[in-house]
């Protein structure tokens, strides 16, 4: 038969609040390392598309900097611009396209990486319902 709240000594209903406000707590803490876990490999996964955009905009510059610079100025030499005209064009044009792909895989790395991403929702909502249980029995 359970106790009526009216005969329970107050030492024993302080007892007993301190218990579930410490298992509350516990509880939240877990839950709290579990979204950060979740948000820190989300994170991750963002430094690693950067990563690859910074690779490959470093790759692109060597390889193909060299080969569509000497077969654009090629094109532009027979176009009728001088030799060093079309060496300058073709690098400008090759570089520009370049750093357009390098800025979109950047771009899209930061991205992951914003702000609002990084939030713990899930814990944030319930330390609030938490918040709200306690003072109801207080």
């Amino acid at each position: 038969m359970a106790k009526s709240s009216e005969n329970t000594p107050l030492s024993e209903l302080v007892s007993g609040l301190v218990g579930d406000v410490t298992g509350l707590l516990r509880k939240e803490i877990d839950l709290a390392k579990a979204e950060a876990s979740e948000k820190l490999s989300q994170a991750l996964s963002g430094v690693e598309i950067l990563l690859v955009g910074v690779v490959l905009a470093i790759g692109a510059v060597g390889v193909l900097l060299s080969a569509l610079v000497g077969g654009l100025a090629a094109f532009l030499v027979t176009q009728g611009f001088t030799q060093t005209t079309a060496s300058a064009l073709a690098s400008l044009i090759v570089g520009i396209i370049i750093a357009g792909i390098a800025w979109a895989l950047v771009s899209r790395g930061l991205a992951a990486l914003r702000a609002n991403n990084m939030t713990l929702d899930r814990t944030a909502t319930s330390l609030r319902r938490d918040v709200d249980v306690v003072k109801d029995k207080i």
